[in-house]
């Protein structure tokens, strides 16, 4: 297999496709892609992914792109570790967490990109409208973990790296962040298939 990725290592949504395999234990080989320089529009690459963006992986003669979609994918096809809890409920909870990461905060995300997760943090303060997403991730959040487990399921599930992600970009700016959170993403960050991806090595900005 074959996964296309963006060349800073830094977009959230790859970084979800590339744990979802290392949990699965599968082999598969990487293609970074410079998407500043427009990469992904390239001839080549838009003859492979459907919507020209990554992640993209390959297994075969089937290309697949939109991370939730690989990680479903993987689960269903492939024996391993469940990606997703094995609850119906728990399982939609887990797809809600994870649609609702890459569709809501939109300030957040814009003022705390991720490269302040992987490069370093920002000095400037966070604009009203992006404090206030910031306290809906946290309130969304110590909602999801109010049983006071370590993770947000029975089990950990892709959706713990969506979430603990979203959550680092505050953490390690120096954002507010509730020490309970802080505690759940500091444990996340730690796990081998994330550290994988957070050690990559990135070119400068």
């Amino acid at each position: 297999m074959l996964l296309y990725v963006d060349s800073q290592f830094a977009s959230p949504y790859a970084m979800s496709a590339f744990v979802a395999l290392k949990e699965k234990g599968l082999s598969f080989d990487i293609e970074a892609l410079d998407l500043g320089a427009g990469a992904n529009q390239a001839p080549s690459f838009a003859g492979v992914s459907l919507t020209r963006r990554v992640p993209t992986l390959v297994d075969g003669d089937f290309a697949l792109s939109e991370s939730s979609a690989i990680a479903e994918y993987l689960d269903e096809v492939f024996p391993g570790p469940l990606l997703y809890p094995r609850h119906p409920r728990s399982r939609a909870r887990a797809r809600q967490v994870q649609a609702w990461l890459r569709s809501d905060l939109g300030p957040l995300r814009q003022e705390r990109t991720t490269e302040v997760v992987f490069y370093g943090p920002v000095s400037r303060p966070l604009s009203p409208a992006a404090f206030d997403a910031s306290q809906k991730l946290i309130a969304v959040a110590t909602k999801l973990l109010s049983h006071g487990g370590d993770h947000l399921f029975d089990q950990w599930s892709i959706a713990d790296v969506d979430l603990a992600l979203m959550l680092n970009r505050l953490i390690l700016n120096g954002d507010e962040m509730s020490p309970r959170l802080a505690r759940y993403a500091k444990a996340q960050w730690a796990r081998p298939s994330v550290q994988l991806w957070v050690r990559q090595p990135r070119p400068a900005l």
